[in-house]
């Protein structure tokens, strides 16, 4: 099986062309997904969504500072576990993903260093064949 995969700015480009309501459901997903964003993290502020279909793939690029501790969040849907992301370094080593305990919902990354990063995200086919992925990151305060 071939997995297609999208970048941020294909996302963007066909998230254009949808209609409103899709956008109101990614909006609701990233209110549901900011529970796991605690008020001990500072969100980046950054809008990390794609619109993804059967086995499409985001990808999100990222550079992380040293001495930080990031929280990656991420949902597709009104219950935890339907989006499957991992990150990788700028050498695609799999650093960590969400697939290897149970789609958990997010995962703190603790960065010694500097460090450029892809995440991908991609729905759990047992669970969608569509929807939203939405992706937040915080810096621990």
């Amino acid at each position: 099986m071939t997995m297609r995969r999208i970048t941020r700015s294909i996302a963007v480009s066909a998230g254009l062309l949808c209609a409103a309501s899709t956008f109101a459901q990614c909006d609701t997903i990233a209110t549901l997904c900011e529970k796991n964003i605690t008020s001990v993290y500072i969100p980046d502020g950054q809008f990390y969504r794609a619109l993804l279909r059967e086995d499409e793939v985001a990808e999100f690029d990222l550079t992380l500072f040293g001495g930080t501790t990031y929280r990656v969040a991420a949902c597709s849907g009104t219950s935890d576990g339907n989006l499957i992301f991992s990150v990788y370094d700028k050498e695609r080593n799999l650093l960590y993903s969400n697939k290897e305990f149970n789609n958990d919902p997010y995962w703190d990354l603790v960065v010694a260093n500097t460090l450029d990063v892809t995440i991908n995200a991609e729905l759990d086919p047992s669970k969608a064949n569509s929807g939203c992925a939405v992706l937040l990151i915080g810096f621990k305060r």
